[in-house]
Parts: structure tokens; sequence; C-alpha cells
């Protein structure tokens, strides 16, 4: 009788693992790509914060998500040669952000800021009072001596931003996107294993069929 079934187990296998992989992989990977992207900072604007030639991790968000202290990734038309600039929230639309020129309050309550790069620095600009309009930002660099941040377009809408232009913020850590590239290598490996069970499923059938029928042994005389 002519072995039948032969590799089905191992097809069963593959047509688990591979969609199930194939799914895996692109949707960790897929929301990798849509969700995070890398950054090199390129200025000393944000020292001691991130200094130049540090790598980042940018977590793309939605003008709604900026909250107050975020260090966000920006583009501004008619700034910076139009290359994103790094750079932290410090007010929002309908905040009164006020300075001294060092000191900052922000609707009449002191700011801590312990990010600042303290020590000798070059001298900062002098006193402001501002009132962010709507819909916009007010960013300053951490290194208050050598960023060229909202205080230096104070003529231009107080020196906000539009939050539009917000590409992401900085995402602190490595363990979000870590995970989804170990899901995705996981898929990866699951696709592979399955293919590769399949292609023996297969095998295995085409050998069972090509094999002779057993021959019934002769009755005794």
């Amino acid at each position: 009788m002519q072995q039948r079934g032969a590799g089905s187990g191992l097809k069963v296998a593959a047509w688990v693992l591979a969609p199930l992989g194939l799914l895996l992989a692109l949707g960790s990977i897929g929301y990798l790509l849509t969700h995070y992207q890398g950054a090199t900072v390129v200025s000393e604007a944000m020292k001691p914060t991130y200094g130049p030639g540090e790598r980042l991790v940018i977590e793309r968000i939605d003008a709604g998500e900026i909250r107050r202290g975020d260090v966000v990734l920006i583009h501004v038309p008619d700034r910076y040669q139009g290359i994103p600039a790094l750079q932290r929230v410090i007010g929002m639309g309908g905040d009164h952000v006020v300075s001294d020129g060092s000191r900052i309050t922000l609707n009449g309550k002191p700011v801590d800021e312990p990010y600042v790069m303290r020590g000798e620095v070059l001298p900062t600009t002098g006193p402001y009072d501002v009132k962010v309009p709507d819909g916009r930002l007010f960013l300053l660099g951490d290194n208050r001596g050598n960023a060229n941040d909202s205080r230096y377009f104070l003529d231009r809408q107080s020196g906000s931003v539009a939050a539009s232009g917000v590409r992401g913020r900085v995402h602190e850590g490595i363990a979000a996107p870590a995970v989804l590239v170990a899901l995705g290598v996981l898929g990866i490996v699951l696709t592979l294993v399955g293919i590769g069970l399949g292609i023996r499923g297969y095998a295995a059938g085409q050998r069972a069929r090509r094999s002779p029928a057993a021959v019934p042994p002769r009755p005794a005389a």
C-alpha cells in the first residue's frame, strides 16, 4: 500500500509559521519605520544634553502630542537653511514666557532647567517678555550661549514657530525600537523556517508517490 500523508505534518507547520512570521515581520518593521526615525546631532546648540555626532531616535508625533520640556526635531522653512533643528519646547500656544536674560518664568512660575549648559558660556541675549500665539511653540537650545533659537526672532510672532513643523521628539532609551527590531527579526526567521518546512514536506510527498507499492506476501501452501 502506498504511504499516504507523507510530509503532511511539515506542510501544516509551514502553513502556520510562514504566514505568522510574515505578518510579524511586516507589522513590526512597518510600525518601526512609520513611528521612528534616526537623527544625528550636528551642532552644539543642545549641549550638554546632546552633543555633535550623537545618534538619536526620533519618535514621530502629532502636534497635539507635544509637551513642554520635549526636545523636538523641527523644520522651520525660513530658518536654519531649511535643515531640521533640535530644540527644547519652553512655551506653547497661549503661554507667557518671561526672561531676565538668564532665568525664565512660564505663566508667572519659575522654570527649573537642570539641563541648561552651566559654567563658562558665551553671553546670552537680553530680557524678553512674549506671549506665544496659538498653534505655535517657543523653543530654546540647552546651550543658551550658542543656540540660534526663538530669542533671535522675537520680531516674528514672538520668536515662535508653527507646531505643525515638528517632525518628532527625542525618544529616550531604545527599548521600544529594539523590541520592534527583535520582533521583525523573529518574524523573518519564522518565515524562513516555514518555507523550509514547506519545501521538505513537498519533497517528502514526492518521494512517497514515487516509491513502488509494497508486494503482499504469498499465502502459505
